[in-house]
C-alpha cells in the first residue's frame, strides 16, 4: 500500500512539472515578447547594426593655367567567398572569365586562386584594380559570393612631370611626399559614414532607410608650377644631364619679385603612380633636401657685405700670384687660372678665389655671419614642401682662421639649391627677399576660395643702391671675358654667377665636382631666376660651361614662351641694330668681298682708291660715309681676311681714317686647296637671303628663324667652323626699312 501511494506521488509529481513546463515557457514568451520585448529588440539592434566609412574623393591639383596634373579615378576590388552557402563552382568560371577579358591576364590565374584557398576562407582576393566598366559586368552575376568593392585610385596625368613637386600617395590614398603630403589634410576630405546590418556570420548588409552621412570631397589645390614650363625645364636638364655626363641635375625657376615657384625638376625622376619602381634616392626632392656646398654661387655674400660696408671699391686693383695659388693659414687657395693683376669687378666677372679671399677677411665675422643669414642661408626657406632641410652655416665662435675665407667662395658652408636661388632673386627683386611658394589657392569642390597665398615680403638682403651698383658686375658675367659666357642668350641681359665646387667624400676633398650658375633675366625688369645644378658632370666640371649652357637653353626657351621677354629682346635687338648703324662694324674675319658687302648693308658707299694690304674708310666731301676700296698684289681678295681693324668695333663713326691689317687666309700660306677649318663670316645687318648666300658659298649650312634682316648669329664672325657644319640666324622683318633708310 505504502509502495502504491509512494507511487501515485511521484506521478502528481512528475505530472506537476510536465504541466509547469510549458506553463513557464509561456510565461517567458510572455515576458521576452511583451513585457521586456522592446528593450530586447534595441540590444539586437545595438548588436547587429554597425557602421562603416565612405571614402571621400581626393582633392585635384592644377598647375597655374587650371591644367589638371593630379586627380582621381575608380577602381574596383573584386575578391570572393568560396564556402558561401550555395556557391556555384560554374559562377567562379564566368566571374574569371570576365575579370580576364578586362585584365587580360588567363582567367585559369584568378581560378587557381580560389582552389588553393584553404577551407574555411571567406574572402580571396582576384584583383585589387579593375576597370568600373569590369564591375558593372560582375555586379549584373548577382552572384552571394562576389564581393565588390570601389576604391579611388590616384592618376598623375601627365607621367613623370612635377613628380617630386606633387609626391605621392599610398595605397590608403594619404600622401607620402611632395604636395601630396604637405597638403594632406586639405586634399583628404571627411570620410562618410553609412549604417549596415551584420549577420552570425559577419557579414555586411546594406538595408533600406539606413542613415547615411556623406562625405566632404577634398579640396583642390591651385598651382604656381606652369606645366608647359616645366616641361621645357625637365626636357633640358634631362638633356644637359645626358651632354655632360653628370651623375643627376637639379632646376628651379623662381618669380623674383613674388616668390612664386614656376618650375622645380630633378633628374632622375620617377612616376608618381608607381614610385616603388624607382630607387629611393630618385623619389627625394634634392632641390629642397640635399644640403651641399654653393662653390662661387655663393661669392655674392662677400660681394653684398664688402660693398655695402664700403670695404672694397669695384675699381680697387688686386695682384694675384703668377702661379694662380696663394698660401692662407698653411691651405692653398686656387684661382681656375692664373688671373695677374685685376680689379674687384673683374674678380667678379672672372670669379678669382684669391681676391675674395682677401676682401672676405676685411668683413667682421659676425656682420659676414649676419649677411649669409639674412641672405636665407643656415634657415628653411619655409616652402610648402615636406623634408626641406636648413642647411649649415656655423656661427662665427666656431669658425677656424680659414673658415672665413673659404666660405667666401663656397666652402665650409652647406645650403639647398633653393636657398641658393632664393638668395639670387632676391638680389633681382631690390634686395627684397620673398618667401618661396607653390599652392596659390586652396578650393572646394565648387570652385570656391577656401585659403588665397599671398607673396610674403621675408626681409631685405641690402640696400636698393648697393643691388643696382653690383647687378651690372654680375651681368658682365655673362660676357665674353666672363666665367658664364655659355649662359648668355643674345640680346637678352642676363645678370648671374657660376659655382664650381669640390665635392667633400669620406672625410676629404676629392676629383669630383658639381657644377651650377644661378641667373636671373631680364635685367631690366627680372621676371625669371634660375637655378641650374650639375652633380659630378664628366665632360667638364666647369659650371659655366656646363650648367650655365643649361641655363641658356632654358632661358632661350622661356623667351620663345613669354610674350613680355619676347618684347624686352626684340627692342633690345633693335636698340643693338639702330646704334650699329652709328657705330663702327665688325669686320674681322672678314674678305674683302665680306667686308664691302657688310659695310654696303650699313648705308656705307665705297670709292675706288687702290691700296696694298690696306684699307680705310672716311667721309667723302659731302659728308657721305665711304670706304675705300683696295686690291692686292700678292694674292687675290677673296684669299685674304681681315686681322684687326682701327678704331676697334663699336667706336661711334666720327672723322677717323678706319684701317685694316690683312693677312692670308691659313689655308693659303699652307698652300692647301682648301681649308680644314671655315672662318665664320659677320652676316648680322644683312638681308636674310643675302647671309644665307655668302654662308652657303663659305661651305656652311644654314638654320633660319625669322625674315628681313638678320640681327644675330651663332656663332659669331670670326670663329672657326668645320665645313658643312650649321650656322643659326635670326631675322627681323621690322629692321628693313630703318636699314634701308640708314645713308647719311
Amino acid at each position: 500500500m505504502e509502495n502504491r501511494a509512494s507511487m501515485l506521488a511521484r506521478l502528481f509529481v512528475l505530472m506537476g512539472l510536465v504541466i509547469l513546463l510549458p506553463v513557464a515557457i509561456s510565461l517567458q514568451m510572455v515576458r521576452v515578447s511583451v513585457l521586456e520585448g522592446s528593450g530586447l529588440r534595441e540590444l539586437w539592434s545595438s548588436q547587429a547594426i554597425d557602421s562603416i566609412p565612405i571614402p571621400a574623393e581626393r582633392g585635384a591639383i592644377y598647375d597655374r593655367n587650371g591644367k589638371l596634373l593630379a586627380s582621381n579615378h575608380v577602381r574596383c576590388h573584386v575578391a570572393v567567398d568560396p564556402n558561401v552557402p550555395g556557391a556555384d563552382p560554374a559562377r567562379f568560371e564566368e566571374i574569371a572569365g570576365i575579370l580576364a577579358a578586362y585584365s587580360g591576364q588567363d582567367m585559369g590565374t584568378y581560378l587557381e586562386r580560389i582552389r588553393s584557398a584553404g577551407s574555411r576562407s571567406r574572402y580571396v582576393v582576384l584583383d585589387r584594380s579593375v576597370s568600373m566598366a569590369a564591375c558593372d559586368e560582375l555586379e549584373l552575376l548577382s552572384d552571394r559570393s562576389l564581393i565588390l568593392e570601389e576604391q579611388y585610385k590616384r592618376r598623375y596625368h601627365f607621367g613623370n612631370l612635377s613628380a617630386h613637386l606633387l609626391g605621392y600617395v599610398d595605397h590608403q590614398m594619404s600622401g607620402v611626399t611632395g604636395l601630396e603630403a604637405f597638403y594632406d589634410d586639405a586634399l583628404r576630405g571627411e570620410d562618410g559614414v553609412q549604417q549596415v546590418r551584420r549577420d552570425r556570420a559577419n557579414r555586411i548588409f546594406s538595408y533600406v532607410g539606413a542613415p547615411k552621412q556623406p562625405p566632404r570631397m577634398g579640396y583642390s589645390l591651385k598651382t604656381t608650377i606652369d606645366a608647359h614650363l616645366q616641361a621645357v625645364v625637365e626636357e633640358e636638364l634631362l638633356l644637359g644631364v645626358e651632354k655632360y655626363r653628370a651623375e643627376s641635375g637639379t632646376a628651379i625657376v623662381m618669380e623674383p619679385s613674388t616668390g612664386r615657384i614656376l618650375a622645380m625638376a630633378n633628374v632622375p625622376d620617377f612616376h608618381p603612380g608607381d614610385p616603388a619602381g624607382a630607387e629611393p634616392q630618385f623619389r627625394r626632392n634634392r632641390a629642397i633636401a640635399d644640403m651641399i656646398e654653393p662653390g662661387s654661387t655663393f661669392k655674392l655674400v662677400a660681394t653684398v657685405a664688402a660693398m655695402e660696408q664700403n670695404l672694397v671699391d669695384p675699381d680697387e686693383w688686386f695682384e694675384t700670384p703668377e702661379d694662380g695659388r696663394k698660401m692662407i693659414y698653411g691651405q692653398w687657395m686656387r684661382d681656375h687660372d692664373p688671373l695677374g693683376k685685376l680689379t674687384f669687378r673683374d674678380a667678379i666677372t672672372k670669379s678669382s678665389n684669391i681676391v675674395f679671399s682677401e676682401v672676405a677677411q676685411r668683413i667682421d665675422p659676425d656682420t659676414y655671419y649676419q649677411y649669409a643669414r639674412n641672405m636665407g642661408f643656415g634657415t628653411v626657406t619655409h616652402v610648402d614642401l615636406p623634408n626641406e632641410k636648413a642647411g649649415r652655416l656655423q656661427k662665427p665662435y666656431e669658425w677656424s682662421g680659414v673658415t672665413l675665407p673659404w666660405m667666401s667662395i663656397g666652402y665650409e658652408v652647406q645650403a639647398t639649391p633653393l636657398q641658393i636661388l632664393q638668395a639670387y632673386a632676391a638680389f633681382a627683386n631690390e634686395g627684397v627677399m620673398m618667401k618661396p611658394f607653390i599652392v596659390e589657392q586652396v578650393v572646394d569642390e565648387h570652385g570656391q576660395k577656401i585659403e588665397d597665398t599671398v607673396p610674403s615680403r621675408v626681409r631685405s638682403i641690402a640696400k636698393k643702391e648697393t643691388i643696382e651698383k653690383l647687378i651690372p658686375m654680375y651681368e658682365a658675367v655673362l660676357s665674353d671675358s666672363g666665367t658664364a659666357s655659355w649662359a648668355a642668350v643674345e640680346g637678352l641681359r642676363i645678370a648671374g654667377k657660376t659655382g664650381t665646387a669640390q665635392k667633400w667624400v669620406d672625410g676629404r676633398y676629392t676629383t669630383r665636382y658639381r657644377a651650377s650658375f644661378a641667373g636671373f633675366f631680364p635685367v631690366e625688369d627680372p621676371l625669371y631666376a634660375v637655378l641650374v645644378l650639375l652633380e659630378e658632370p664628366k665632360v667638364s666640371y666647369y659650371g659655366g660651361f656646363t650648367s650655365g649652357s643649361v641655363f641658356r637653353e632654358i632661358a632661350s626657351r622661356i623667351t620663345g614662351m613669354d610674350p613680355t621677354v619676347r618684347s624686352v629682346l626684340q627692342d633690345a635687338v633693335v636698340n643693338v641694330v639702330e646704334d650699329s648703324l652709328r657705330l663702327f662694324p665688325n669686320l674681322r674675319g672678314l674678305t674683302r668681298e665680306e667686308a664691302e658687302a657688310r659695310l654696303e648693308a650699313l648705308g656705307m658707299k665705297t670709292l675706288g682708291m687702290q691700296a696694298d694690304w690696306k684699307a680705310s674708310w672716311m667721309a667723302n666731301e659731302e659728308g657721305e660715309d665711304v670706304v675705300e676700296s683696295y686690291r692686292f698684289r700678292h694674292f687675290e681678295s677673296s684669299e685674304m681676311m681681315i686681322m684687326e681693324q682701327s678704331p676697334v668695333p663699336g667706336e661711334p663713326i666720327g672723322d677717323q681714317r678706319l684701317t685694316f691689317i690683312w693677312e692670308p687666309k691659313p689655308s693659303v700660306l699652307r698652300g692647301e686647296s682648301e681649308s680644314p677649318h671655315i672662318v665664320v663670316p659677320q652676316l648680322t645687318g644683312l638681308s636674310v637671303r643675302a647671309a644665307s648666300a655668302i654662308a652657303r658659298e663659305a661651305g656652311l649650312q644654314v638654320a633660319l628663324q625669322g625674315s628681313g634682316t638678320v640681327v644675330s648669329q651663332f656663332p659669331s664672325a670670326g670663329e672657326w667652323m668645320k665645313p658643312g657644319r650649321t650656322i643659326a640666324l635670326r631675322g627681323n622683318r621690322t629692321l628693313i626699312s630703318r636699314l634701308a633708310g640708314a645713308e647719311r
